[in-house]
């Protein structure tokens, strides 16, 4: 195993849930603003899922007063706190 892999595999969360594409999901996301930590929740439905391993992402698409939003969450980031599927 090289370096680079074993860093990755290092960061990696290990328990992620298992969802597919057209799965509803529920992602906490936290936010930093000034000195304060909270998590903003995004609900909709799995778009795509792209990649592999630590630099896995997907997509998540939801509407907001009749108009379309899509956010791309990496899946291993410690930004995402937590991946529900509803």
């Amino acid at each position: 195993m090289g370096l680079i892999e074993q860093i990755e595999a290092e960061n990696m969360k290990e328990s992620v849930p298992q969802f597919n594409v057209g799965d509803t999901v529920k992602v906490g996301y936290r936010i930093i603003e000034g000195g304060k930590e909270r998590i903003q929740n995004f609900e909709g439905v799995v778009i795509a899922k792209k990649n592999g391993g630590i630099r896995e992402t997907f997509t998540v698409r939801r509407l907001s007063f009749g108009v379309g939003v899509e956010r791309c969450f990496p899946l291993h980031s410690p930004k995402v706190a937590y991946v529900n599927v509803v």
